[in-house]
């Protein structure tokens, strides 16, 4: 079953799709638009287009645990989501993948120009990984 995460952002909204076992992550998207329809809609294609069995958004929280000051926006675009594309957006703890995915691509040696062309698509990868790890351990 594929497995689609969202890293959801002002401006850039990042997508990425586990391969079709769920096990692995496969393609990454950037969604480039500060207006929530169109990323609604662009969301939406890519949910007919790929058929995920789940769709799994991050979710801010402080580092305490306690939902950050976005948390109600991100759960009304996920209740929007859930309404257009008919199936369940599961809520994951994003804490520390947009820091960690800037890190990564500083390692890979990008630019600050070119990470942030695709930090939020690398940032849905490790949301989409840490929900794959964890239904793998769920499962043992």
């Amino acid at each position: 079953m594929r497995i689609m995460a969202i890293d959801y952002g002002d401006a850039h909204t990042g997508v990425a799709l586990s391969d079709p076992t769920g096990f692995l992550v496969g393609a990454t998207f950037t969604i480039n638009s500060r207006h929530q329809d169109v990323v609604l809609n662009e969301l939406f294609q890519l949910i007919e287009e790929h058929h995920p069995g789940e769709v799994v958004m991050g979710f801010p929280r402080n580092m305490d645990g306690t939902e950050g000051p976005k948390a109600q926006l991100y759960r009304e675009f996920a209740a929007r989501l859930e309404k257009i594309a008919g199936m369940e957006v599961i809520l994951w703890d994003e804490r520390r993948t947009t820091i960690d995915a800037h890190q990564i691509l500083f390692n890979q040696g990008k630019d600050a120009r070119k990470r942030k062309k695709i930090v939020d698509a690398v940032a849905a990868s490790l949301i989409l990984e840490n929900y794959l790890d964890f239904k793998r351990m769920k499962q043992e």
